[in-house]
């Protein structure tokens, strides 16, 4: 049986749902992001507990199933993004229908008519947050995280960066710099 967890984002998540279903005796044969896989039927009681239990963590059990699916996309997007050792060189909208097994288009109009924004939009929020991270890690070029996130040019990138954030990405490295150094010299 397949249970759907919003908000569960990290590794965090993972392992605070997993001792949660221990607690209740659930056996689980998977645990991804925003989705739990368990091998019992879960009774109506075992239900609110772990819902109960998910929400004092700032997580929720979703039943409804547009919210799920909503949900899924924003975890194929995140994982993808983030998590990936590389963003996917086919198109976005392959990857994520191929991933959830639904036409593009579909899951397309249900999450702008949910989340009031485009999927596209979406991504290239997650992906300007991506560039950020390693902006201040400042372990790769700029020319290597275009490359690393498949923008099409460091101007690309830059530009998009600069619409979304209101600034420059050398500036933004910058003023990571400013407050790094005047957090060691406290």
């Amino acid at each position: 049986m397949k249970l759907y967890i919003k908000y569960m984002v990290s590794l965090r998540c993972k392992i605070l749902v997993k001792q949660e279903l221990e607690k209740l005796g659930l056996t689980h044969t998977s645990i991804e992001l925003g989705m739990i896989e368990i091998l019992e039927n879960i009774n109506d009681q075992q239900k609110r507990l772990l819902k109960r239990n998910l929400a004092l963590s700032g997580l929720e059990l979703l039943d409804n199933k547009k919210n799920i699916l909503i949900d899924r996309i924003k975890n194929v997007i995140i994982e993808m993004i983030h998590y990936a050792d590389a963003v996917p060189k086919v198109n976005y909208s392959e990857y994520i229908s191929e991933k959830l097994g639904y036409d593009y288009t579909y899951l397309s109009n249900m999450f702008s008519e949910v989340k009031g924004v485009t999927i596209q939009h979406f991504i290239i929020k997650h992906k300007i947050e991506r560039v950020k991270e390693l902006i201040l890690y400042d372990q790769l070029s700029l020319t290597e995280i275009s490359y690393k996130l498949h923008y099409s040019s460091v101007a690309h990138l830059s530009n998009q960066f600069k619409k979304v954030t209101g600034q420059s990405p050398s500036f933004y490295k910058k003023i990571g710099q400013q407050r790094k150094n005047n957090l060691e010299n406290l």
